[in-house]
């Protein structure tokens, strides 16, 4: 059980849920929902329109396409973005999926819908011994927040 949805905002918006390129392929690639500008220096949040549902033990790991960061100049600024189970259907954002991209070169870059920007890996984690978190809060922040009810 882990996979990709459209986030309800972008269901009329032709977006495309992730595949993987090769059958050796660990990752998914993700695209751009939108034609962004990305100034040089400058950091942008490139919307994808999808969210994704995994189990409990699992999180979703996002990188840059390497395409883009060598031929590009362009960086993840978080270098690994971390999507952790509880932030599908997040009652802020439903879930969306944003990379934050940073522009290192000197020329504005565009972005077009559709470009692949990144890809996505599931993976599994691993907890210390004697774990015991049982608080029972739930997750209410969007991008970038763990704020708890």
């Amino acid at each position: 059980m882990r996979g990709f949805e459209i986030i309800s905002e972008y269901l009329d918006k032709n977006i495309e849920i992730p595949t993987r390129k090769t059958i050796f392929s660990a990752g998914y690639d993700l695209a751009s929902a939108v034609d962004i500008k990305i100034e040089p220096n400058e950091v942008k949040l490139v919307p994808t329109g999808l969210k994704a549902y995994m189990q409990k033990d699992e999180v979703l790991m996002i990188y840059i396409r390497s395409s883009i960061a060598v031929k590009c100049g362009l960086m993840l600024m978080n270098n690994v973005g971390i999507i952790d189970a509880d932030y599908y259907n997040n009652e802020k954002n439903e879930g969306h999926i944003f990379a934050p991209i940073k522009n290192l070169s000197d020329s504005p870059f565009f972005i077009k819908k559709g470009e692949r920007i990144a890809q996505g890996i599931f993976q599994k984690y691993l907890l210390v011994d004697n774990d015991n978190f049982e608080n029972g809060k739930k997750r209410i922040g969007g991008f970038g927040s763990t704020n708890l009810s």
